[in-house]
Order: C-alpha cells, then sequence, then structure tokens
C-alpha cells in the first residue's frame, strides 16, 4: 500500500506543479500583452502604421459612401480626364473614376490578404510545431520540403502557381498561400525547439498529455507573439505578390477593381495619363509600408526581452 501511495502523491504534486505554472505563465502572459499594447501607441512609427491599417479597412468598409462614381460604370466620352474636382483623381481609358475604383480596390486587397493569411498562420504554425515537437524522420521531411519552397523566389513560385491554377483570385490567393507559410513553418519550429524540453511541457507529457494538446497549451501561446508579428510582415509581400499577379493578368481579372490590374491597365498610357499608374503605385506602396511598420512595432511590443 505503502509503495502505491508514494507514486499517487507524487502525481498529485506534479499535476499541481503543472496547474500553478501554467495558470501563472497565463497570467504573466496576459499582463504582458496588455502592457505591450498600451506601449504601441508610444511608437510613433507603429502607430502610423496602424492609422494606415486602420485607413485600408475603414474604406473597404465603406467603398459605396466613399466612391464618388460607379467604379465599373463606362463612359467613353469621359476618358483619361485629368484629376479635377469632379474626378479627384482622373478617368481611366474606358471613362471609369480611378478614384472610386482605387476605393473599391482596397476591398480586393484587402480581401486577398485577410485569406491568405487566414491559410498560412494556422498551416505554417502546424508543420513547424510538429517538426519541431516530434523531431527525427517527420522534422527531416517538413523541413526539407520546407526548405525545397524557401529556395525559390516567393513572387516566381507564385507566377508558376497562378500560372498552372490559372487566373482568378481564388487560384491567386491559393497560390500566393502556397509561398508564404514556409517562414512561418521554420519560426514555429524554432520556438518549438526552445521550449520542447521544459519542465513544464516534460510534466505534461508525465501526465499522458499527447502531442496535440500540448502542441495547443504550452506550445501555441509561447509561438503565438512571434507568428503574429511573422504574418503582419508577410502581408506586405502578400499585397506586393497580389499586385504582381495583377500586373500580369492572373490575379483579379476585368472589370473587377484591383490595385495591380489598374497599373498594368495605365501603362499604355504612362506618358500622357500618369495618374492611371501612379495612383495604384502609391497605394500599393503605402499600404505595404503601412503593415512593415505595424510588424516593426508589434515585435518590439511583443518581444518578451523588452518586458
Amino acid at each position: 500500500m505503502t509503495d502505491m501511495a508514494v507514486p499517487s502523491r507524487r502525481h498529485r504534486l506534479h499535476a499541481w506543479l503543472v496547474d500553478e505554472e501554467v495558470t501563472s505563465g497565463r497570467q504573466a502572459r496576459a499582463q504582458q500583452w496588455y502592457r505591450g499594447f498600451r506601449s504601441l501607441t508610444s511608437s510613433p512609427v507603429a502607430v502610423l502604421g496602424l492609422l494606415i491599417v486602420a485607413a485600408l479597412i475603414l474604406a473597404a468598409l465603406f467603398a459605396p459612401w466613399l466612391a464618388t462614381h460607379d467604379p465599373y460604370r463606362q463612359d467613353l466620352t469621359l476618358t483619361l480626364l485629368r484629376p479635377s474636382a469632379e474626378h479627384w483623381m482622373g478617368t481611366d481609358e474606358l471613362g471609369r473614376d480611378v478614384w472610386s475604383r482605387l476605393v473599391y480596390g482596397a476591398r480586393t486587397t484587402l480581401y486577398i490578404t485577410i485569406l491568405v493569411t487566414v491559410i498560412v498562420g494556422p498551416i505554417g504554425f502546424l508543420i513547424g510545431a510538429v517538426a519541431g515537437y516530434a523531431g527525427g524522420w517527420v522534422d527531416v521531411i517538413l523541413m526539407r520540403v520546407t526548405d525545397i519552397l524557401l529556395a525559390f523566389p516567393s513572387l516566381v513560385l507564385a507566377l508558376a502557381f497562378s500560372a498552372s491554377l490559372g487566373p482568378g483570385i481564388g487560384n491567386a490567393v491559393l497560390a500566393i498561400a502556397l509561398t508564404i507559410w514556409p517562414p512561418v513553418a521554420r519560426l514555429a519550429r524554432a520556438e518549438t525547439l526552445t521550449v520542447r524540453n521544459s519542465d513544464y511541457v516534460a510534466a505534461a507529457r508525465l501526465q499522458g498529455a499527447s502531442m496535440g494538446r500540448i502542441i495547443r497549451r504550452h506550445i501555441l501561446p509561447i509561438c503565438l507573439p512571434s507568428i503574429i508579428v511573422r504574418l503582419t510582415l508577410n502581408m506586405a509581400s502578400v499585397i506586393l505578390t497580389a499586385a504582381g499577379l495583377g500586373f500580369l493578368g492572373l490575379g483579379a481579372q476585368p472589370p473587377i477593381a484591383e490595385w495591380g490590374a489598374m497599373a498594368a491597365s495605365g501603362r499604355e498610357y504612362l506618358i500622357d495619363a500618369w495618374w492611371l499608374t501612379t495612383f495604384p503605385g502609391l497605394a500599393i506602396l503605402t499600404v505595404s509600408m503601412a503593415f512593415n511598420l505595424l510588424g516593426d512595432g508589434l515585435r518590439d511590443v511583443l518581444d518578451p526581452r523588452n518586458g
């Protein structure tokens, strides 16, 4: 009876220690997130990026009210008009208002960016966490596939996937997602390796917790800040890649308003109608810069060494 009672008390002690460590860890992470988001406003660069991203979201949500004209209505009597009080950013070769199409193009850009991020985040984390936690041949196989995809420039790989899948927004989203997840997987694997042999993970393993439960309860909270920063920085690459696909005719198809496609349609009139490519190009540049600035600010805020 004594020999059986000792392991029982030992297991109860392990369980209590694990619960205490998990609870204290959650409280510490909650305080870190609270302090981090409060200090985010102290970084002018991050605030600038956040304001531009917020403006993009608002433009996408309220596009019907912000647009001054129907973005898809063609009027050949109004072709290539210069910017004026009536048409703030001029008109294109089909007489459509550039400002209205730019505002509606924010919807397309935001749709592609969010959809790619929603796909890439879980897939990249799951592959990286499983590779880092399981190790052995699982790690070798998953990381070699990741290295193969990382060996190619993301835009070239996205062009190859998009050309094979065919033009369209859905295929463009899938092509971009297939090229964006490897950096997230490498980051998740590195974070997992740092905590795989920690005491609280070993205690959870001794209690019989499965790999899925350990990854969800103990590894995900550790990886989440770094993944959020990585995904935020990736959004700039997603926007540039989507614009590149649209510019080459492999992304959004006419008459859908998309910034890359708008810039492509205006290249034939670059000398006489500079506004056709200038304003979509500035929109791509500004939003991409905003996500980079916001990602840098989040990296400074969520870095535990700054707490």
